[in-house]
């Protein structure tokens, strides 16, 4: 899923390499943990949520808006490299406890 943001973010109006600079953007989500965990998971999960990620990408090629969908394909590839890593969707519990398991934890 990160090569097709890739290759999707290729086909905009900018340079390639704008891919790259941008691809860790959405972690400023976990500036929401300064609020508190359950702000954080919120703040957090709205940076890095792929459904999202693909209606702003649609709302900005339906609109023919680059920037949008550039911003969409920027946070699903986000997304789509913290869930290979193990990094998922974050519960009001905690930073370390997502959708995909504890993070550090023994998951199974």
């Amino acid at each position: 899923m990160l090569g097709f943001g890739f290759c999707l973010f290729t086909l905009l109006p900018y340079a390639w390499w704008w891919f790259f600079v941008f691809l860790l953007a959405p972690d400023v989500g976990m500036l929401g943990y300064i609020f508190g965990n359950k702000s954080g998971a919120i703040v957090y999960n709205i940076f890095h949520h792929k459904g999202l990620a693909i209606v702003i990408y649609i709302f900005g090629a339906y609109f023919s808006f680059p920037l949008l969908e550039g911003v969409g394909i920027i946070v699903f590839s986000h997304a789509s490299l913290d869930r290979a890593l193990g990094y998922g969707l974050k519960y009001k519990k905690g930073f370390k406890y997502t959708h995909l398991g504890e993070l550090g934890g023994h998951n199974g």
